[in-house]
C-alpha cells in the first residue's frame, strides 16, 4: 500500500488531535499547521495526498484565501482540499458554502462537528 499523507490546516488543537488519531489508526500519515501561511509552506514541503482546511484561523476568511492559493501553485494544484468549518454556526449564517472553481475551489465543504466515519468516507473518496 502506498503512503497516504493528509495535511490538516486548522488552529484548533483538540480538533487536530482527534482527527489525527482517527486517521493514524487507519494508516494515514498526518501532519498539521495552525494557520494558512504555515499550511501552504508545509504543503509544499510534504506534498500531501489531501488537505483538510479550516476557514476561521488567524482571520475569519483565512481558509477561503488559502483555498484560492492552492490551484495557483504548480506543486499543490492537483491536491484535493476538503474544507471543514464551523463558520456557519459561529457566525449564525443562514446559508452554507458550495465549492466552485473560482471563489471556493475545494472538493467539498463539511460542517464541524463531523463524525469520524463521515470524514473518513470523504477522505477515501478523494484519495484513490
Amino acid at each position: 500500500m502506498t503512503e497516504k499523507k493528509v495535511l490538516i490546516i486548522d488552529d484548533d488543537p483538540d480538533f487536530v488531535d482527534s482527527v489525527r488519531q482517527v486517521l493514524e489508526a487507519r494508516g494515514y500519515i498526518v501532519d498539521s499547521a495552525p494557520n494558512g501561511e504555515e499550511g501552504l509552506k508545509k504543503a509544499r514541503q510534504i506534498v500531501p495526498n489531501l488537505i483538510l482546511l479550516d476557514v476561521m484561523m488567524t482571520k475569519n476568511t483565512e481558509g477561503f484565501e488559502v483555498s484560492r492559493e492552492i490551484p495557483k501553485d504548480d506543486v499543490l494544484k492537483t491536491i484535493p482540499v476538503i474544507m471543514i468549518t464551523g463558520i456557519r454556526e459561529k457566525l449564525n449564517l443562514p446559508f452554507g458554502f458550495e465549492p466552485d472553481s473560482t471563489w471556493l475551489p475545494v472538493k467539498t465543504v463539511l460542517e464541524k462537528t463531523i463524525k469520524p466515519e463521515q470524514l473518513l468516507e470523504k477522505i477515501e473518496e478523494f484519495i484513490k
